[in-house]
């Protein structure tokens, strides 16, 4: 993987295997939704160039009849020929078209694929139960590249597990739990729950035990999370990467059965469609969580269709940080001064020689980002950058990671108390040293800014010497002229906030350091 101080020195946007990859589309047509995703940009952590969905119920009703559900059969028809026609218009270096469960086992499902390629020109590729569980495995890759666990994948019409370790797919299955499947189970809760747990049980024999976490895939899965930050009054309504643990989610789901779910659908944007399959959804998490007894819990909103895209990607793409490629695209992007995020990092790292790796990845990230909402009005661009970071299309950058980000980010453009004071119930998400660790952050970037604009490095070099609690400027002759009084006061802003003395010093001056 790309370290937070080298590693591959091409960006995205100049890298032909990357290149390779711009607009491509996909197709999802599964029991329950039917999608187009074209992807765009940073191929290695995906930028959404177009995003549509439709919930159609394909596989609805297909437990009893057997067949497609006649009306949702239409709707997705009429979804796919407004697809064709916009991937049509949109210049695809490819489009890859798959049908999952409904379509692979209704007895209608080749004469819908027949239908559907004479009505459209699209081939719909239908895959097994396994070749699913795998390209969902490998959507969870594209936004944790070191994860390590079971996925498990919740459609309409089945369900897909998975293990992930070491950056491949494991074992895999597929089950029929999807919640149209189980809605004609007889025998009420009590035969529900016996009927998934003897699927189960079978499930547990194959992958054993040792998957202490569970990454989720799926919209069932997406609103139950969402069910749960409602519960909890959590501040970041973000769904991917948020952790769950085992005891949370029973609570969700008994206080989700007390709600009226009209009146929830308006507090979350859940859809009618998606809350109507949470209650089925629920017990079969609950059953999930009994059998495999994973300790935590975490929501992807990677898929299928990330799976599809990372299928296409060489190793050398795969092997890349996905937070570090997001930010060094919107460098590329938006910034004023694309590269100069590097020299700023390159400029503060004497500040973090003793930072463990995932610090550093945080540090190099914020410099990378640390002026792509300059266009932003002034009053409001520390507001801008904190939501930014906080809500941003970020692949590898947990809840916790993201406000530290926009903090950071909210500190380069502000010292402002009254500001950050508004992003309170989000910083409650960091302890104090973290929230501490975050201004320091912000504010060396806010005084490395002030440099030369062919970067800080030209103009001197930072040492931090923590046992004494000195920060040194070491100044080169010609950029003595850039110390001005507005770049004082923001050295003098950061030496507090790491609670140390300033040093300053020509280069040429002979050096009255302390001992490190």
């Amino acid at each position: 993987m790309d370290t937070p101080t080298g590693g591959a020195s091409l960006p995205l946007a100049a890298d032909p295997c990357a290149r390779a990859l711009a607009r491509v589309g996909v197709i999802d047509v599964g029991s329950n939704s039917v999608r187009l995703v074209v992807f765009d940009g940073a191929a290695r952590s995906p930028a959404y160039f177009f995003n549509e969905k439709l919930l159609c119920g394909l596989g609805r009703g297909m437990a009893r009849t057997g067949q497609l559900n006649p009306e949702g059969r239409q709707r997705a028809l009429a979804a796919l020929r407004r697809f064709a026609l916009l991937a049509e218009g949109m210049a695809l270096t490819s489009l890859t078209a798959v049908a999952t469960a409904a379509v692979r086992e209704a007895a209608d499902g080749a004469e819908f694929l027949a239908e559907v390629h004479r009505d459209t020109g699209i081939t719909l590729e239908v895959i097994n139960g396994e070749e699913e569980a795998r390209l969902s495995a490998q959507g969870v890759l594209v936004g944790w590249p070191g994860a390590a666990g079971l996925v498990c994948d919740i459609g309409g019409s089945s369900m897909e597990l998975a293990e992930i370790a070491d950056g491949r797919v494991g074992r895999r299955r597929t089950t029929p739990l999807g919640p149209f499947r189980l809605q004609d189970i007889r025998g009420g809760q009590k035969g529900l729950r016996k009927h998934i747990r003897a699927r189960l049980d079978t499930l547990k024999g194959e992958f054993g035990n040792g998957n202490d976490r569970l990454y989720l895939v799926g919209g069932s899965w997406r609103a139950i999370a969402r069910l749960d930050m409602e519960r909890r009054g959590y501040p970041l309504t973000v769904l991917h990467e948020y952790e769950m643990t085992p005891k949370s989610i029973r609570k969700t789901i008994d206080w989700t059965a007390g709600q009226d779910l009209k009146t929830l659908r308006t507090r979350t944007g859940i859809s009618a469609e998606r809350i109507q399959l949470v209650p089925l959804a629920g017990v079969v998490l609950r059953e999930l969580l009994k059998v495999f007894r994973a300790k935590t819990i975490h929501i992807s909103a990677y898929g299928i269709r990330e799976g599809l895209l990372y299928e296409r990607m060489p190793e050398a793409l795969r092997a890349r940080d996905p937070l570090i490629e997001a930010c060094r695209h919107a460098e590329a992007a938006s910034a004023r001064l694309p590269g100069f995020g590097r020299k700023l990092f390159d400029f503060l790292a004497p500040l973090y020689a003793k930072a463990p790796a995932e610090r550093l990845r945080l540090v190099k990230a914020a410099c990378l980002l640390h002026d792509v909402s300059w266009r932003a009005h002034p009053d409001y661009r520390a507001e801008a950058c904190f939501d930014n970071a906080t809500r941003a299309n970020l692949g590898g950058l947990d809840h916790k990671g993201r406000v530290f980000l926009g903090l950071a980010l909210m500190h380069r453009y502000a010292n402002a108390k009254a500001v950050i004071a508004r992003m309170a119930p989000l910083q409650g998400l960091l302890e104090e040293k973290e929230r501490a660790d975050a201004e320091v952050l912000g504010r060396a970037m806010r005084f490395g800014a002030m440099f030369s604009l062919t970067g800080p490095d030209s103009a001197g070099r930072l040492r931090f010497y923590p046992k004494k609690r000195v920060l040194e400027l070491v100044l080169t002759p010609r950029a003595e002229p850039l110390f001005g009084e507005v770049a004082k006061a923001r050295f003098a802003a950061l030496a507090t906030a790491l609670k140390a003395e300033t040093h300053v010093r020509l280069a040429r001056a002979t050096p009255q350091t302390p001992a490190a």
